[in-house]
C-alpha cells in the first residue's frame, strides 16, 4: 500500500507541475518581444549564448550586412550559426537583403531606396512594387538556402524609416512591417560615452512595459563599449524578476 501511495504522489506531482507550468505560460500578462537586427555580427555569438542560457527566444531581422569578420551576415560562413538559431526556436524576418534605406516616396507610385550593400551600394534608385518585394523576399530565399527554413512573413525597414506607401508595398507582397516601441529602443547604436551601458540598462528596466517590442543589433560599428555584453543578461534577469516573459513575433 505504501508503495502504491508513493507512486501516486509522484504521478500527482508530475501532473501538477506540468499544468502549473502550462497555466503560468498561458496567464503571463507581461510579454516582451526581444528583437535584433543583424548589424556587424560582432556580438552575435554572445547574444546567442545568453539567450540559450536563459531559455529566451527572440526575433531576428536579417540583412546581408558586412560583419567584423569581413564577410557578410548571410554568407555560407554563417550557415552553422543560423542553423543553430533555427533549431533553438528563434524567429526570423527580413531586414531587406542589401540593407536598403528608404529615402522618400517617388513620383510614380514608387519609392526611392538607397542600399548600403550589394551591387547598388550607396546609390539611390526608384523601386516599384516588384522591386520592393524582391528586396524583401530575397532574404527568405537566402535564409532557406542556408537553413532549409523560411522566415516569417514580417520585415523591418533599415533604420525604421518608412512611409505609408512603403508599408503598403510590403503588405502587398505579404509581409507585415514590424517597428519597435519607443520604450523598447535599447540604445545600442548610441554613443557609449553619452549613453553608458549602466544608463541604458536602467532606462530599459524602468520603462519597458508588457507588449513592448524591443530593438538592438548583433553588433554596431560606432559604439566603443558594446551594448550586449554589458546589458543583455542583466536586462533579461531584471525583466524576469519583474514578472515579464518572452515571446517571438509571428505573422
Amino acid at each position: 500500500m505504501t508503495k502504491y501511495l508513493h507512486q501516486w504522489r509522484i504521478n500527482y506531482l508530475v501532473v501538477f507541475l506540468f499544468f502549473a507550468g502550462t497555466a503560468s505560460a498561458q496567464t503571463c500578462q507581461k510579454i516582451v518581444y526581444l528583437t535584433f537586427d543583424t548589424g556587424n555580427m560582432s556580438v552575435a555569438n554572445y547574444v546567442a549564448q545568453t539567450l540559450r542560457k536563459h531559455q529566451v527566444k527572440a526575433t531576428f531581422f536579417l540583412a546581408s550586412e558586412k560583419t567584423n569578420r569581413s564577410d557578410m551576415a548571410l554568407d555560407d560562413s554563417w550557415k552553422s550559426f543560423w542553423q543553430t538559431m533555427v533549431q533553438e526556436g528563434h524567429a526570423f524576418g527580413s531586414h531587406t537583403l542589401h540593407h536598403a534605406y528608404f529615402q522618400k516616396d517617388g513620383k510614380n507610385n514608387d519609392v526611392i531606396l538607397k542600399p548600403q550593400f550589394g551591387p547598388r551600394a550607396g546609390k539611390s534608385y526608384n523601386a516599384d512594387q516588384v522591386e520592393v518585394c524582391h528586396e524583401i523576399k530575397l532574404v527568405d530565399q537566402r535564409f532557406y538556402e542556408l537553413t532549409g527554413t523560411h522566415i516569417k512573413k514580417i520585415w523591418r525597414a533599415p533604420g525604421g524609416k518608412t512611409s505609408p506607401r512603403l508599408i503598403q508595398m510590403g503588405n502587398a507582397c505579404g509581409y507585415k512591417h514590424i517597428a519597435w516601441h519607443e520604450t523598447g529602443f535599447l540604445g545600442d547604436e548610441l554613443s557609449s560615452t553619452s549613453y553608458p551601458n549602466e544608463l541604458l540598462l536602467k532606462k530599459a528596466l524602468d520603462q519597458i512595459q508588457g507588449g513592448d517590442i524591443t530593438m538592438a543589433h548583433l553588433g554596431i560599428w560606432s559604439r566603443k563599449d558594446p551594448w550586449a555584453p554589458g546589458v543583455l543578461e542583466p536586462l533579461i534577469e531584471g525583466l524576469k524578476a519583474k514578472g515579464f516573459c518572452f515571446a517571438t513575433l509571428d505573422r
